[in-house]
């Protein structure tokens, strides 16, 4: 197969399962990738590592030159105003300075690693909660009974909010996370629905938090003061939503494609429970090795130069990842397999870079190092009790069922 008509096709038979046999292919023989549509992809570990550090680089769509990639992605974006409940028009997620800068200032001030680390007791309770129930059932799927509502639980706790709608939120966010994947159909009356509820929801928590300040992640984010700046109702409504989106999808893919790693290679599952310093780097091996987030994007606002081929201008660049994760020039010739005791591991792209880094990622990692660790402690001879079924998301990738056995 010639460069010319080695084309990146997430529609293949058996890529939702394993993605990584087609980035090596590109990767090895045309590392910045242009597809047919006109939409470009970076394969390599450095070029990506580059592009989510770059300052220059864009995320606002609206700079971009029209392709079917961005047309797919506006269609489930919506237009920017605040008319449309499902546009997020003011999450620092898809801005740029100043309007990013200045959201970011002020959520950061509330979403501190110290509330993260006040956090942890109450982690631990909810997972052995939840572990308890995985030891009585003796069979189930792990995902319906701890990775899937291990994260929810816990950014329900953070942010402070009511628990009793817990059941329609996870429903709400679902509809909205799956319609961000532009391989995904979309509904836009369900994702019209969806984001509308979820909003008013948002909006009735804040007001009783407003009237009833704690010390959590919310009270934080309506108290969050710079230069006299605050963030407006709208805003606020926008990152609790968003907290759910971000919060909670990318960590339970992070905890079950974590389980379904670790299940499949014994000894580093055995390596976790008997050592709880592993416990404390695993994460960022399991972020590598199979990333809850597969593609991020950017925009160039000039014509740039990357790696012997030119990119224009306004282009629409898909930085893949998964496919960084397991590049041998970067990894060496094991960066295929897992390894806890990997020393470098925590040069993952998972959690992006640069102004964009993810916000969250002190919060992932632990519910990752208490959840996961815990487990291989309490069920040293877990083992998988069928086949892994995959959520079918190109970019969301993550396990949809995961059936164990406790040994």
């Amino acid at each position: 197969m010639t460069t010319a008509n080695l084309q990146f096709d997430p529609f293949a038979p058996g890529f939702a399962g394993d993605p990584y046999e087609q980035y090596r292919r590109l990767r090895e023989r045309d590392p910045v990738h242009v597809d047919a549509l006109g939409t470009w992809y970076l394969f390599g570990h450095t070029d990506i590592r580059d592009f989510l550090r770059d300052p220059d680089l864009s995320v606002d769509l609206s700079r971009a030159h029209p392709t079917l990639m961005t047309e797919l992605l506006a269609e489930g974006l919506g237009e920017r105003s605040d008319d449309n409940p499902v546009s997020f028009n003011h999450v620092m997620f898809f801005h740029d300075p100043p309007k990013h800068t200045r959201l970011r200032r002020l959520v950061q001030q509330a979403f501190t690693a110290r509330i993260v680390t006040n956090l942890r007791p109450r982690i631990s309770r909810i997972v052995d909660a939840m572990l308890d129930g995985v030891e009585s059932a003796g069979e189930c799927d792990l995902v319906e009974a701890f990775t899937f509502p291990l994260p929810f639980k816990v950014i329900t706790e953070l942010i402070g909010a009511d628990t009793r709608r817990s059941d329609e939120v996870r429903d709400w966010s679902g509809v909205l996370v799956q319609h961000l994947d532009p391989t995904v159909p979309a509904d836009m009356g369900q994702m019209v629905h969806a984001a509308t509820e979820i909003r008013a929801h948002a909006d009735d928590i804040i007001e009783w938090k407003r009237a009833n300040p704690a010390d959590d992640l919310l009270t934080g984010l309506i108290q969050a003061e710079e230069d006299g700046e605050t963030l407006s109702h709208d805003e606020l409504v926008e990152q609790v939503v968003f907290l759910y989106i971000a919060g909670h999808e990318t960590t339970v893919n992070l905890l079950g494609n974590g389980s379904l790693a670790l299940l499949g290679h014994p000894d580093q599952y055995r390596l976790l429970g008997s050592d709880p310093e592993i416990a404390a780097v695993a994460p960022d091996e399991l972020l590598r090795y199979d990333p809850p987030v597969q593609f991020s994007r950017r925009i160039t606002v000039s014509e740039m130069d990357v790696s012997g081929t030119t990119i224009e201008e306004g282009a629409t660049v898909m930085l893949a990842l998964g496919s960084a994760h397991r590049d041998r020039d970067f990894w060496g010739p094991d960066a295929d397999s897992l390894d806890l005791r990997r020393p470098n591991a925590n040069e993952h792209v998972a959690f992006g870079g640069g102004r964009h880094y993810c916000i969250g990622a002190h919060l992932a990692r632990t519910e990752a190092e208490i959840g996961l660790g815990t487990m291989a402690r309490r069920f040293p001879d877990l083992r998988l009790a069928g086949e892994a079924k995959w959520n079918g998301r190109i970019n969301l990738r993550g396990v949809s069922e995961l059936p164990v056995a406790v040994c």
